[in-house]
Parts: C-alpha cells; structure tokens; sequence
C-alpha cells in the first residue's frame, strides 16, 4: 500500500463496459520526507486509480497496486491496477504527525 494524494480526475467516453460508471482519479504517490523525516514529499510521479470511497481532490488517500488493487469487491472483475482503498486522516511516523487531514498547511 502507498499513501497518495488526490492531484485529479480523468474522464474517458471511450472504455472497456466494465469500466462505465466507474470513477478516476490522477494520484500522485507521496514518501516521507527522506531528509527531516518530519512531513510528506512527492514521489513526482501520477497514476490513474479508481476511486472506491469517494475521495476528492487534494485528500491523501491510501493506495493499492499489482494484483491486491483487484481484491476488493467493487474491483474484482475489473482491469485495474491502482485503487483507492481509504481516506487518510493522520500520518505519524516515529511519533511525529507528518499529516493531519485537520490541519491541512502541515
């Protein structure tokens, strides 16, 4: 799993029937900060996912990829290689909180 932020959405008329209705998000993979250890950086790279909670843009969201992005129920017979399984609410790493969705300028 990867924590992620919402950086977009995608629309695409054109898809597999498997795929209508279903909704996409631009994520952008985040790590922590290598450095100070004390907040979240880019990765700089975007992928699509689909969004099965109802994320929106600019919410750190959690991630899965490969074969587990097909794990849950509203994926299982999709083509999919990235979902959205979760909101993130806090990070903390080493008892320091790198993020809090409350306080969103940390």
């Amino acid at each position: 799993m990867l924590i992620a932020k919402v950086t977009g959405s995608l629309v695409s008329t054109e898809k597999v029937e498997a795929m209508v209705g279903r909704k996409l998000l631009v994520v952008e993979p985040y790590r922590v900060d290598p450095k100070d250890r004390d907040r979240l950086v880019t990765t700089g790279r975007s992928m699509v996912a689909v969004d099965t909670v109802g994320a929106g843009e600019g919410e750190y969201v959690l991630i899965t990829q490969g074969s587990s992005a097909r794990l849950t129920p509203e994926t299982k017979t999709l083509p999919v290689d990235t979902v959205i399984i979760g909101i993130i609410d806090t990070v903390h790493v080493a008892q320091t909180c790198v993020y809090d969705k409350e306080e969103p300028t940390r």
